[in-house]
């Protein structure tokens, strides 16, 4: 990463024609010279100042020509827009976005000293197992003319609906770790960075809902034979521009609520989560997709863990690209530089 000091903020907005902001961390002052409360005010799409902001949600449509397309067809998109600052000028962000059920995450890094060239059209790189480049106009044009086509066929079925398999997908925004270890509150240092933000679909993950794990630390929802591994996630993260991946359980059961009766370890099943993580400087985005649920590890007799199943591993080789092998942190050598030439 260079020597240069680049604004960055996380939002969160939600997932429909409307992205209606509903969380913004305090760096957007910095990138963008809006308070928070102002850019909660408002609609994501209104910030951006190229003249494709009409495309933007479209990103995230799960129907194409009204049926239902592949869900989880992509999880990251990294694209690179223009914002508007307060006084309207363009300043170019790298946008990075993980898609959650009813919100999408933004983990937006600012490059002010790069001279403003207009883009016209929207190009995206999907990260999910492979890259992709998409023209969004273009590619649902094509879309909905290729099911048109299949549709005419003669003999052709169609579907009387469609019930794709919809993966649990639950977004995270915490407290900077390092705040966290700065803090002198008791119990704070080993239990990791705050939750600030979660959406509802965490119910659908472990037995908690969004106003037991507000304020709550973060590495107590991990089962405990993967603290270490968790904790170690978020270290790589604090040192690395890029979007990390990682995989660990959960409790599915947590201790959320002081006081109340505990689930015995060997009673509470785990929760198998892969987790795309972002660091930026006032917050960690995490967006976490649930694969299984597992069994607890056993343990011998001192009380140490001693079977870890297959079922409880992730595939190390499950074909995943780090953001680092897709993009640079420098625009000068990402790409983008030879897209604005195409548009221009």
């Amino acid at each position: 990463m260079s020597g240069i000091h680049r604004p960055t903020f996380i939002g969160i907005h939600a997932r429909d024609e409307s992205t209606q902001v509903l969380y913004i961390s305090s760096g957007c002052r910095q990138a963008m010279g809006y308070t928070p409360a102002q850019v909660m005010a408002g609609r994501a799409r209104d910030f951006i100042a190229d003249p494709y902001d009409g495309d933007y949600p479209q990103i995230y449509e799960s129907k194409v020509d009204g049926e239902e397309t592949d869900e989880d067809e992509a999880n990251a998109y990294v694209m690179y827009m223009n914002l508007k600052n307060t006084n309207g000028t363009p300043v170019l962000h790298r946008v990075t976005t993980f898609k959650c059920d009813n919100c999408v995450i933004v983990v937006a890094v600012a490059f002010p000293e790069v001279p403003f060239r207009g883009r016209h059209e929207l190009e995206v790189q999907m990260l999910d197992g492979a890259m992709k480049r998409l023209n969004i106009t273009r590619q649902k044009e094509g879309d909905v003319e290729r099911r048109r086509a299949e549709a005419a066929q003669e003999g052709r079925r169609v579907p009387l609906y469609y019930a794709p398999s919809r993966q649990i997908k639950v977004a995270f925004v915490l407290e900077n770790p390092e705040v966290a270890e700065a803090s002198t509150e008791a119990g704070r240092r080993q239990n990791g960075p705050l939750i600030v933000f979660v959406t509802g679909s965490v119910s659908r993950l472990v037995d908690a809902d969004t106003s037991d794990l507000l304020r709550f630390p973060f590495l107590k929802l991990v089962a405990p034979e993967d603290v270490v591994k968790a904790s170690t996630f978020f270290d790589r993260l604090g040192d690395s521009p890029d979007v990390l991946f990682e995989s660990f359980t959960l409790l599915a059961r947590p201790p959320v609520i002081e006081g109340d009766v505990s689930v015995p370890d060997a009673e509470n099943q785990r929760v198998l989560v892969e987790c795309l993580g972002a660091n930026v400087q006032d917050g960690v985005a995490l967006l976490l997709r649930k694969l299984r649920v597992v069994p607890p590890p056993t343990r011998d007799s001192m009380g140490n863990y001693v079977s870890r199943t297959r079922v409880h591993e992730v595939d190390e080789d499950g074909g995943y690209l780090s953001l680092s092998e897709m993009i640079s942190d420098d625009p000068e050598t990402s790409g983008v530089e030879d897209a604005w030439m195409r548009l221009r």
